[in-house]
């Protein structure tokens, strides 16, 4: 098993995603989030379940800020339009991703 606290840094104001595991209809990832100052908008076709294992984020969804630091989680219906509005620092994220049959 990985310590999916050893991790190769990306660049600045971007993000690494590494499979961890994947089996039927569910994913999980890690991702690593540098220090992102411009704002990302997501669409998924799946239902994502995230949770912040180091650091803060902000994602904005439905109009309302999540603020989300180290222990808080969110769950991200599929379809919805997300934005991860800034991180400080490193972010270390566990997402679940779970595709439809």
């Amino acid at each position: 098993m990985k310590n999916i606290f050893e991790y190769k840094l990306p660049a600045l104001d971007s993000e690494n995603f590494e499979t961890l595991l994947s089996h039927k209809n569910v994913e999980i990832k890690t991702i690593i989030s540098n220090t992102l100052s411009t704002p990302q908008t997501f669409i998924q076709e799946c239902d994502e379940w995230v949770v912040v294992l180091q650091g803060c984020a902000k994602i904005e969804m439905d109009s309302v800020v999540h603020k989300l630091k180290k222990g808080d989680a969110l769950f991200i219906p599929a379809h919805r339009e997300h934005k991860l509005l800034k991180t400080k620092k490193v972010v270390v994220w566990l997402a679940i991703y779970i595709y439809p049959f």
